[in-house]
């Protein structure tokens, strides 16, 4: 079973997976391969809002999202995770906050200090 880093064609998060699961992901989303959360985020968004979105559409709007931040991967999966979490619990009254709060987990330059 080989192993290959494979890097999310949205928010750039790497991860460690197999060929084979490399493949399948690719099959799903138009031949690109997603990490795990921004695939969750894709199929929300197909499935979500008054006019469902077909696949392409949907990966087309969610890689828009992405590269309007240039913050830390680890940035925007824990954004996510908050915003995934937000969604499914029906708290939605909370999502318009999301913009003016600050994220609580610190871009790469608040690391920069510490190495």
């Amino acid at each position: 079973m080989d192993i290959e880093m494979a890097k999310c064609e949205c928010c750039g998060l790497k991860e460690d997976c197999t060929q084979h699961y490399i493949t399948e992901v690719k099959e799903k989303f138009d031949g690109k391969w997603l990490c795990g959360l921004c695939s969750e985020a894709v199929r929300d968004e197909v499935c979500r809002g008054k006019i469902p979105f077909g696949m392409e559409e949907a990966l087309r709007a969610h890689m828009s999202f992405c590269r309007k931040f240039k913050s830390n991967p680890a940035v925007k999966v824990a954004d996510g995770m908050r915003q995934m979490l937000r969604r499914r619990s029906g708290d939605l009254s909370s999502s318009h906050n999301l913009s003016s709060k600050k994220s609580q987990v610190g871009d790469s330059s608040s690391f920069s200090s510490l190495y």
